[in-house]
């Protein structure tokens, strides 16, 4: 089988504690657009066709390995313990890839900006007939990154670990990503022969270059750019990187037709989807799992998750729409209204002050300021339904479960208990009655009482 039509396997190394991270998290689920690290290093194998995914963690993160559990199952587990390098790391794939005679890649857990068409050169090489690929990159400051020494004919010759390096060495700008491509077999018969008299008495992953070269296999290297492949050990690099993933979002985003007049006031998650023709204005935050289609516009300081807001849509200002909220083709929610697992009828307006929660609101209704679904009653939730047409009066309570009938009226100040008929006026509140003089009075008994204090 050629090395373009080999099937593909990644291993994920996770095991890092991450203590520079100073957190009760560990390191690689901390998040970068909503998403868990480990869960965008995931993406970018699934993205590669990788047919097998091995996760690599220590025995110290449990939850690491629930959470890896939960997404791909017990056989994507390996356990580094102790932690002896990254050549270790990787051996302790071998088992979980048994069997499997394919191209592997291994990557991080905790390069979060690291994406699919990043990797993927690297198997064109290997179609090219190397038998090792290495993404390298050119870093503004080399620091304490391992060297590529490449040779004239630019074949990689070797990784040189920083603290081994010779002076002539570091001044060498190409430097090690740490994520390479080669065949299952090669890799673990490199790794067997890995030895660690280096300055950290580690087993770096490194030396399967030079091992590979002295067996005559040949090694090549492709570049990314720095941000692509830059790690995260801390909470100022977590920020950068999220930084980073922000801006190529947004950049994306407007390349494609969306108006973001104010680009860095807006933050996105990892699978906001915004159709072109739609307008963002700023102080937006979009959480995980929101759809806006194409001529909705997001008025400023809004918060939504997990909602749709379809065609020509209003939302905002200081809108709050959480999951479950489906907002209809040229609705409109407005300032400090709150919508939850509600749907919301075309042409539909709630514009001030309101709670919408558990439901659905029918074409063409109105809904006042003030208005509140009372959905839950301390122990379960139930729903409203407002008829399409229908007029909800200002600062009405909807006592679910409660149907407000097509074209129907509550009046303002209403508490609504019981269905309501279609084209009906339903009233909830006191008569109200007027006792002439008792405001004067009042004043005139508590000015006298204060006196006599």
């Amino acid at each position: 089988m050629s090395a373009s039509s080999s099937p593909r396997a990644a291993v994920i190394l996770a095991a890092g504690k991450g203590e520079r991270m100073k957190s009760p998290t560990p390191k690689v689920l901390h998040r970068i657009g909503g998403r868990a690290m480990v869960d965008h290093a995931i993406d970018a194998a699934l993205g590669l066709g990788c047919e097998r995914i091995v996760v690599v963690v220590g025995e110290h993160s449990p939850t690491v390995r629930a959470h890896v559990v939960a997404r791909l199952g017990e056989a994507a587990i390996a356990i580094q313990d102790p932690p002896l390098g990254t050549a270790h790391a990787v051996l302790a794939a071998r088992a979980a890839l048994a069997g499997f005679t394919g191209d592997v890649v291994i990557t991080y857990a905790d390069v979060p900006l690291l994406t699919a068409d990043a990797i993927r050169p690297l198997f064109d090489l290997r179609a090219q007939g190397a038998d090792l690929a290495v993404l390298g990159f050119e870093p503004a400051l080399a620091r304490a990154y391992g060297r590529l020494v490449i040779g004239a004919d630019g074949s990689l010759e070797k990784i040189v670990e920083a603290k081994e390096a010779t002076e002539e060495q570091l001044a060498i700008r190409a430097c090690n990503s740490g994520v390479l491509a080669l065949a299952a077999p090669l890799l673990f018969e490199l790794l067997a022969a890995v030895r660690n008299d280096n300055a950290k008495g580690e087993y770096y992953l490194t030396d399967v270059v030079g091992l590979a070269r002295a067996t005559d296999r040949s090694a090549r290297v492709v570049f990314a750019d720095e941000q692509t492949v830059a790690g995260v050990d801390s909470q100022a690099m977590l920020a950068a990187a999220e930084a980073v993933f922000q801006s190529r979002r947004r950049a994306a985003l407007m390349e494609a037709g969306v108006t973001i007049p104010a680009p860095d006031m807006v933050h996105l998650s990892w699978d906001t989807q915004i159709a072109a023709g739609a307008v963002i204005e700023p102080h937006v935050v979009f959480a995980p799992g929101v759809r806006v289609e194409s001529g909705a516009v997001i008025r400023a300081f809004s918060h939504l998750e997990g909602a749709v807001v379809r065609s020509g849509a209003l939302v905002g200002p200081y809108a709050r729409l959480r999951p479950g909220a489906d907002i209809g083709e040229n609705a409109h929610i407005g300032n400090f209204v709150e919508v939850k697992k509600v749907t919301v009828g075309a042409g539909a307006k709630a514009n001030h002050l309101s709670y919408l929660g558990d439901g659905e609101v029918g074409a063409g209704a109105n809904i006042g300021a003030g208005t509140i679904f009372c959905n839950y009653d301390g122990f379960d939730k139930f729903e409203t339904k407002v008829g399409e047409g229908a007029f909800i009066g200002s600062n009405s309570a909807l006592v679910a479960p409660v149907t407000i009938g097509a074209g129907a009226y509550t009046a303002s100040g209403s508490v609504i208990t019981k269905d309501v008929s279609p084209n009906a006026l339903a009233l909830g509140r006191a008569s109200q009655v007027e006792k002439p003089g008792w405001a004067e009075a009042f004043r005139e008994r508590k000015r006298r009482a204060k006196v006599a204090k």
